[in-house]
């Protein structure tokens, strides 16, 4: 089961409201905050494609870059045990850390629906 929406190159949460009985979500991935709202789960998808296409509509108005820019660079905080076992294979297999950590993230991007996620109750 999928918990989020998908049009053209873009991404959407989608989100649930007790309270006032919405189904809500926003697009994932950019500098700015566009959300969209829905009373069932077919209006939701129609919201998120027109709050994408809006938004990138809006951008080429602006002449703006509509995707987040990503430097590629950013921490990642781990145990020492994860730290030293790590440190250790890339000494083994004659590699840097960084060349390890990335054949990490290239495995979980191939292999994405082997990801468990946890449930929050």
């Amino acid at each position: 089961m999928e918990n989020y929406l998908k049009h053209k190159d873009y991404y959407g949460s989608v989100e649930f409201s007790a309270d006032d009985n919405t189904l809500y979500g926003k697009i994932i991935g950019i500098n700015d905050l566009v959300t969209y709202e829905a009373e069932s789960v077919n209006e939701l998808k129609t919201s998120f494609k027109e709050a994408v296409e809006d938004y990138l509509e809006t951008c080429k108005e602006l002449k703006k870059e509509p995707n987040k820019f990503y430097k590629g660079i950013f921490n990642v905080r781990t145990s020492s045990r994860v730290h030293a076992y790590l440190a250790i294979l890339a000494e083994k297999k004659q590699m840097k850390l960084n060349e390890v950590v990335n054949k990490a993230f290239d495995f979980l991007m191939n292999h994405e629906d082997m990801v468990i996620t946890k449930n929050v109750d």
